[in-house]
């Protein structure tokens, strides 16, 4: 989710707006390391599950999808590193709520996608507005490209090469659905800016 750059001429709502970005950042992070400790608590405990169409996934695929559309949001507010950091912590308490291998395995799979997602989220968002289309195909993008990597390294780490194939699919659609949830969340926060943003321009002009 692109956070925009926030400007305000009167100091006290732009500071005000300044703190509601950093607060929403802050409640991403979270967010993001919540569904990745959920995502291996989760498959640790239910191995494999169904998502639709025919197709099993692991148990923790709708958790890690979140979490792959939440990181865009810490970005945008926090920096790369407030994401790296996210992602770190979730790795280490995800050793007291899932099996070691499956720990590992998310840790080493995000972190790669994570890097991808610099390459392609990142330039993308530069030229896009939270809402708009440019934003749309930028989460769209890197979501499928981070989507393809985690689910092959995961997989691979965790359950041996073997099963990359067979439950390739079923985790690209479990991670699709959290996708698009987070596209529909992402247009109705741009309304909600843009609306705010638009009381602020009446009530500084009436001034």
């Amino acid at each position: 989710m692109y956070i925009p750059r926030i400007t305000c001429t009167n100091r006290r709502l732009g500071a005000k707006m300044t703190n509601t970005v950093r607060a929403v950042g802050y409640v991403a992070a979270f967010g993001v390391a919540g569904s990745v400790i959920l995502a291996n608590w989760l498959t640790t405990r239910y191995g494999f599950i169904p998502v639709g169409f025919g197709q099993e996934t692991t148990a923790g695929t709708l958790a890690a999808g979140a979490a792959l559309a939440l990181r865009d949001a810490v970005q945008d507010a926090l920096g790369k590193a407030g994401m790296l950091i996210a992602v770190i912590v979730a790795t280490a308490l995800s050793y007291f709520v899932a099996a070691p291998s499956i720990a590992i395995a998310s840790a080493t799979a995000f972190f790669l996608a994570e890097l991808l997602n610099f390459l392609i989220y990142t330039p993308l968002r530069n030229r896009s507005r939270l809402g708009d289309r440019r934003w749309a195909a930028a989460v769209t993008s890197s979501s499928i490209a981070g989507a393809v990597v985690d689910t092959a390294v995961f997989l691979g780490i965790a359950f041996g090469a073997a099963a990359i194939m067979p439950a390739l699919l079923g985790q690209l659609i479990g991670k699709a659905w959290a996708t698009i949830l987070y596209l529909v969340l992402g247009r109705a926060v741009a309304h909600h800016f843009t609306k705010r943003t638009t009381r602020v321009g009446e009530a500084v002009t009436a001034r």
